[in-house]
């Protein structure tokens, strides 16, 4: 159990090692990702709620094809 709990924890922290290396690339590429249109959003005096519609379905459908090529290839 331990080696498996290392393996995960290893895993884990490899994947958002890349989430956060494609944040940073998004962010310096301008890409208006949250903010596309459909995106929903709202703001108040004190508040705001968000929406990201579109984008998450651009992100699973990318990740989808992505995964679908991978295991094509494998």
């Amino acid at each position: 159990l331990p080696v498996e709990l290392g393996r995960l924890l290893i895993f884990l922290g490899i994947l958002l090692v890349i989430a956060g290396f494609l944040v940073v690339v998004f962010a310096r590429l301008h890409l208006p990702l949250g903010h596309l249109p459909g995106d929903l959003s709202w703001r108040g005096k004190d508040w705001s709620i968000s929406f990201p519609i579109v984008t998450c379905i651009l992100l699973s459908v990318l990740i989808s094809l992505v995964l679908w090529a991978i295991s094509r290839f494998r």
